[in-house]
């Protein structure tokens, strides 16, 4: 059987274009996004008597930028901005891309 000109064989595959596919499924896959305000310990015992207007204090200072971090690895750093009445991130630091996806491997 003859190949005809121009036309490709089975075996035959763009290696971009299969990329390209690869990549478009894999930007609808949902990440879990978690902005981090701070962090600390307690006492079960002090846990337990929180109750509402309790305040904790948390290890970072005001003025330090917030940690974000996709499906538990850190990607970036941001302040606090309010969108519609809502809680949001304005990202001041970011990995670059490529070592954003392979934190993600």
């Amino acid at each position: 059987m003859q190949d005809r000109i121009g036309e490709s064989s089975e075996t035959e595959k763009d290696p971009k274009q299969e990329l390209a596919r690869d990549i478009d499924f894999l930007l609808d896959i949902p990440v879990k996004v978690i902005v981090e305000l701070g962090k600390t310990k307690v006492q079960l015992g002090e846990l337990l008597r929180l109750g509402r207007g309790s305040v904790l204090e948390l290890s970072k200072a005001a003025e330090e930028p917030l940690d974000v971090h996709v499906n538990g690895k850190l990607i970036g750093r941001g302040e606090v901005v309010v969108v519609n009445n809502k809680f949001g991130i304005k990202l001041t630091e970011i990995a670059p891309t490529d070592e954003r996806v392979e934190m993600l491997k």
